[in-house]
């Protein structure tokens, strides 16, 4: 992992931020071209009940629109938390290339024991049970505090709603 690389992860967990202040779980996502630029960034949009509102579900729509098949697998998916297996098909299905991302889904699955919620209704896979010779690259340590707390801020809210 790179200085690029950790600087789009940062970006994500801002995201992820924006999206905790927003009421929805705190992940977020960003789809960067091979040239570096980013292309599109979304954070989870959950709330209201689709809980298929995901940001990375967001980016592979995005790209099977606006990019060719060749810039689908040139570009790069940053993401706050290790793709989810919804997410990680949607990824492959539609061509996109490298993963990214700051927190891995066992440390999710870790956390969210600690903090004594309810596990999700899918299982969590790591992204290379899902897709076929995935590159992929995760977790970066330097973020997992962030992330960790962003997650029990979370739980605390849902617990007092």
């Amino acid at each position: 992992m790179n200085d690029r690389d950790r600087h789009h992860l940062t970006r994500c967990v801002e995201l992820a931020e924006a999206a905790l202040h927003s009421g929805n779980d705190p992940f977020g996502s960003l789809i960067v071209s091979e040239a570096g630029e980013v292309l599109f960034e979304d954070h989870n949009r959950t709330v209201g009940g689709d809980a298929t509102q995901h940001p990375e579900i967001a980016i592979a729509r995005w790209a099977a629109t606006h990019l060719s098949p060749q810039e689908r697998r040139r570009a790069t998916v940053y993401t706050s938390g290790e793709h989810c297996a919804m997410c990680s098909a949607a990824h492959g299905w539609v061509g996109l290339g490298r993963i990214v991302y700051a927190s891995s889904s066992r440390q999710l699955t870790n956390w969210m024991k600690e903090f004594g919620a309810e596990p999700g209704p899918v299982k969590p896979l790591p992204i290379q049970d899902v897709l076929r010779d995935s590159d992929v690259e995760g977790p970066e340590p330097s973020l997992s505090g962030r992330i960790r707390e962003l997650h029990q801020q979370n739980i605390r809210r849902q617990a007092k709603t």
